[in-house]
């Protein structure tokens, strides 16, 4: 291929020197680096078309889930953690106030089970004790108070909490902050009801009646009273707390249903383990009254915890076949219950067996 075809023209002042080629005159530099098809494309009068970029490496899978995540350095998180704490006494502190000023009537309904099982003991007078001048200070118008704020306060609470962790969670797994929130406090504030109602009144009047078959006169003050009021209340109000403890289990990946399910014995012996060292009398009845709720309340949260894992799994749970018998015994339970007050003269008690004729 010689010059004239090429078009280059021949140097100056001089008679044409060696036929140069297209391949002699290119640069390699990396200004003008193409490819060999692309040269190709430029002899035939095409546009000399650039090589296309390399590919930009994958996405990792949760990158998209990572909108909205915050980035903080240590001290900001301590100082978010501090902001935090803070905001959560300022809750408390205004729910102590609030207790505060409804204190005298609060006693009259925390000392309402000692007084009805020293009425049911015949105990004259039906009344709690004070042997120490602060007893009653202390008692009434501070420790009850804060107790009653903790149960007043905790959604609060379980707020700051969640907005500290919240930061560092992806936008799908913030959805759940308020229902956890409200079924983390309604648990805790049952579990108080619960104690309040049932489990701290049958094993008050247990206690006290154990001495009494010795002939001995009770005398409760109201120190020793409230401790094991806050004991027991507060113990059954965290016990109250599994089925969140399951499904967060669940949500973590750390526990299954299947898991939780095949192991449920081992599951329920730890529960009547629990149920002994929480209950304040050693007889089977009161230890059934905290094991009996707890074991259900376990089932609950595997129940939760089977959902959440059909939900990932894409499949859906057969409600109709659920619901629909346990609609029919709810009724078939309510219809016994109103013929055996309608056609027996049963009537109905706040304690147990609740239904007597």
């Amino acid at each position: 291929m010689d010059e004239q075809k090429l078009g280059v023209p021949p140097p100056e002042g001089g008679t044409p020197s060696e036929p140069r080629t297209l391949e002699t005159e290119v640069s390699y530099s990396p200004q003008t680096e193409v490819s060999e098809t692309a040269m190709v494309v430029a002899q035939k009068g095409g546009a000399i078309q650039k090589p296309p970029p390399p590919p930009k490496p994958p996405l990792d899978d949760d990158d998209g889930d990572n909108d909205g995540m915050l980035r903080m350095s240590f001290m900001e998180h301590l100082e978010e953690l501090r902001t935090r704490i803070i905001r959560a006494l300022y809750g408390l502190a205004v729910a102590f106030v609030v207790s505060l000023l409804g204190a005298g009537k609060l006693w009259d309904v925390i000392q309402e089970p000692a007084t009805a099982a020293l009425k049911h003991l015949n105990v004259i007078p039906p009344k709690l004790v004070m042997t120490q001048p602060m007893e009653g200070f202390s008692i009434i118008w501070v420790k009850l108070p804060l107790l009653c704020s903790i149960f007043i306060a905790s959604p609060w609470i379980l707020y700051q909490l969640w907005a500290f962790i919240s930061p560092g969670l992806y936008q799908k797994e913030r959805r759940w902050a308020i229902p956890g929130i409200l079924s983390t406090a309604g648990l805790f504030i049952t579990g108080g009801l619960f104690a309040y109602f049932i489990a701290f009144r049958f094993g008050l009047e247990f206690l006290l009646g154990i001495g009494m078959t010795n002939s001995v006169q009770p005398m409760v003050t109201i120190t020793e009273y409230f401790d094991l009021f806050v004991d027991v209340t507060l113990g059954v109000g965290l016990v109250f707390e599994m089925p969140v403890l399951i499904i967060f289990l669940t949500l973590i990946r750390l526990a299954s249903p299947r898991f939780l399910i095949r192991h449920s014995r081992y599951a329920i012996l730890a529960i009547v383990i629990i149920a002994a060292v929480v209950t304040p009398t050693p007889d089977v009845f009161n230890l059934m009254l905290f094991a009996v709720p707890m074991t259900l309340l376990y089932f609950l949260g595997v129940f939760i915890g089977y959902l959440i894992v059909l939900r990932r799994e894409g499949k859906p749970f057969p409600w109709k076949l659920v619901v629909l018998p346990l609609l029919g015994l709810i009724a078939v339970s309510a219809g016994v219950v109103y013929l055996l007050i309608a056609r027996f003269g049963f009537k109905l008690i706040q304690h147990w067996p609740f239904l007597i004729k």
